[in-house]
């Protein structure tokens, strides 16, 4: 079902973007996917803003931190996977090899976070709800529908998200050859790893985000009209039409046509 209303531990919840210029990700977004912002000012003096789609929230925004900033970082998209504890979440990913890039903290009454790097480097957000789940619909035109990790080892990363948020692994190879991992929670699929050099050369380890659309040929060109970029042309893959692309702010994400008949746990 499109609309959610919670989230078992361990699974991808919701996603963000830390931006160069909100107004012109704002803007991005809103011609592409049609989304309307809510603007919240935050303890430290910003102002974080969720994207809504038909009255429901759907995504984030916010200024780029300093520190992305000034590493001359791109706009970049983050994604969260809801826990029930951040703080033993955290203390997980540490006994695995992982790292702290910002400790746990509370979100105001939203809920409690941390950001963690796994143990080949990839960042991913812990998240400990309490009035916020993260993305109230999901799997429908202009909502997050699918997380891919990608990383340079895959059996490595199996591990640490086994100990982490205990997702199972099962290593697969596409008609390509290429080498892919799915990730299951009580036997649902949860979330995906690739090779991160189909992300092209230079480009390190992180999470991949999808976003659900009804035509992406039509999205494709909608994304160009509003500044966006094409790093891949639309092709055809057993869950449906996809291209991936580049936001008017640099941050890179894919969209997908869903295939109704395509079943992620034959």
């Amino acid at each position: 079902m499109p609309e959610r209303t919670e989230y078992a531990a361990g699974t991808p919840s919701f996603v963000d973007l830390a931006s160069t210029d909100v107004a012109a990700s704002k803007h991005f977004y809103g011609e592409v996917f049609g989304w309307d912002f809510h603007d919240e000012p935050t303890p430290q003096g910003g102002t974080y803003s969720t994207a809504m789609k038909s009255g429901k929230a759907v995504a984030g925004l916010m200024a780029q931190p300093p520190m992305m900033a000034e590493q001359g970082m791109p706009s970049a998209w983050s994604t969260y996977v809801t826990v029930d504890n951040c703080d033993d979440c955290v203390a997980r990913a540490e006994a695995a090899g992982g790292s702290v890039m910002m400790p746990a903290m509370d979100v105001m009454e939203a809920g409690r976070m941390a950001v963690v790097a796994d143990s080949t480097g990839a960042a991913c957000c812990v998240w400990e709800p309490k009035a916020s789940i993260g993305s109230e619909v999901v799997n429908e035109h202009g909502s997050w529908t699918w997380a891919a990790l990608m990383t340079n080892d895959q059996p490595q990363a199996s591990q640490f998200y086994s100990s982490v948020f205990g997702w199972d692994a099962k290593a697969e190879q596409m008609a390509n050859g290429a080498d892919v991992t799915m990730f299951t929670l009580d036997g649902a699929p949860v979330a995906s790893a690739n090779d991160v050099a189909m992300a092209g050369e230079g480009v390190p380890n992180h999470w991949h985000n999808y976003f659900a659309v009804d035509d992406c040929d039509g999205c494709l060109a909608a994304v160009k009209a509003a500044g966006g970029t094409v790093h891949m042309e639309p092709m055809d893959m057993p869950p449906g039409r996809m291209a991936t692309v580049g936001d008017s702010t640099g941050a890179v994400f894919s969209i997908i046509q869903l295939n109704p008949d395509f079943d992620p746990t034959a």
